[in-house]
């Protein structure tokens, strides 16, 4: 199992670095580096590692993204820099150098959603490099299909769907998982079912709600599909903020102005009756929802505009989430931006932190507060007490949900 995850465009300039960095802990004996060159180097047994050479450390550091050795890692950096930029020429030489390329991860890796050279090229709508790949004979057009629709590249799905290519049983889920309105709009053109694999016509409305990604704006478009093809979706306020509506939500709020206080169940927020799982950890988010109000579901999505319109239509920065019967809640929406979902999607959740900030947000707001992630190495249920937002993140045992520039914001830390 590989103990680093390979960025879907590698740096060879900084692979290299990291190469040296790692000779280097491995001279002076550092356990992580250590660790590494047993795990991975297949003659580590025989080394003495304050003597390895660059070309150990190299292959330590290949094996240890996935890649079976350094140069099918540059390999690796050369064939993905050339298909982002859409290097015809580049393409075709390193592939007529190395026919494997046309059948193997373009990452050289075992596993790579991003999948083979033809997907990779599809992934970032690189046409011109789709259609020469096809003519070399590249595999993988169906899979280069489906990751063109989840990534919303809409003429390379309709370039692909001309070499063959076709809407799966299914096919729908993976716009679902990534929120793309254009992907699953196009996916419906071209005949696809709006169910999973085993036509489960819930299955795809409940991946919206509960999926890794954030990107409300797909997100609203996508539910407003389901709407139109069919699906009931429930007339609350929770909806409403799921949905984007505004329209919706003032009606909520003129009706009955308690909502913007109110603290939601999970299963309000993530019903099972649409699809979600009654296992709430596979809710995928950051901070835990169960127990929080509107703005908590608003500053969880990313929907900085729903998020807006909520403080500036009497919602309470500083309303708490509720404390369940272990005594775990109590944290306001504040907490969310520190430990977020959407930073862990690339969103910048520091504009959501400063916008809780200007209308007045507590940063010594305390509350205890456990989570156990899913699809991580460390899935084990982890608790912290008494915390601020800011120690909240500095605590959390997974950094990479943990927003550097958010904690920036918030004061210190009391001793």
């Amino acid at each position: 199992m590989s103990a680093r995850h390979l960025p879907v465009r590698p740096d060879l300039i900084q692979l290299k670095h990291q190469a040296k960095e790692l000779l280097s802990a491995l001279h002076a004996s550092a356990p992580r580096a250590l660790a590494d060159l047993r795990e991975f180097h297949p003659e580590s047994a025989r080394l003495d590692p304050t003597k390895v050479q660059l070309s150990d450390a190299q292959l330590t550091l290949a094996r240890a993204y996935g890649v079976p050795s350094w140069p099918r890692l540059v390999l690796a950096c050369e064939l993905i820099d050339a298909i982002w930029r859409g290097d015809l020429e580049a393409v075709r030489g390193l592939i007529e150098k190395h026919p494997s390329l046309l059948r193997e991860n373009a990452r050289g890796t075992a596993q790579c959603n991003w999948g083979p050279t033809l997907s990779y090229a599809a992934n970032v709508g690189q046409d011109e490099l789709v259609k020469m790949l096809h003519g070399l004979g590249a595999d993988g057009v169906q899979h280069a299909f489906e990751r063109a629709c989840l990534r919303s590249k809409r003429d390379t799905a309709r370039l692909l769907y001309s070499m063959g290519a076709r809407p799966q049983p299914g096919s729908a889920m993976g716009p679902c998982e990534t929120l793309s309105a254009v992907g699953l709009a196009l996916q419906l053109e071209l005949g696809a079912e709006l169910t999973d694999e085993n036509g489960d016509r819930l299955a795809p409305l409940g991946l919206v709600l509960e999926t890794y990604s954030r990107y409300p704006e797909g997100k609203h478009e996508i539910l407003e599909i389901f709407a139109s093809h069919g699906y009931t979706l429930p007339d609350t306020a929770v909806f409403a903020v799921h949905r984007g509506r505004l329209d919706l939500l003032a009606a909520h709020v003129q009706r009955d102005p308690s909502v913007l206080t109110q603290q939601f169940a999970h299963e309000e927020i993530y019903p099972p009756e649409l699809g979600c799982h009654t296992d709430h950890t596979l809710a995928l988010c950051g901070t835990p929802l169960a127990g929080g109000t509107l703005l908590h579901l608003a500053v969880d999505d990313d929907a900085y505009e729903v998020a807006q319109w909520l403080l500036e239509n009497g919602a309470d920065v500083n309303a708490p989430a509720g404390i369940d019967p272990d005594g775990f809640g109590g944290h306001t929406a504040l907490f969310g931006c520190a430990v977020s979902q959407a930073y862990r999607c690339s969103r910048p959740s520091e504009r959501m932190a400063q916008l809780l900030l200007d209308h007045g947000a507590d940063t010594g707001v305390r509350a205890n507060l456990r989570k156990e992630l899913r699809f991580v190495d460390d899935e084990t249920l982890h608790e912290y007490f008494d915390v601020t937002p800011r120690t909240w993140g500095e605590r959390f045992h997974d950094q990479a949900w943990v927003n550097p520039a958010v904690l920036a914001l918030l004061a210190p830390a009391s001793p």
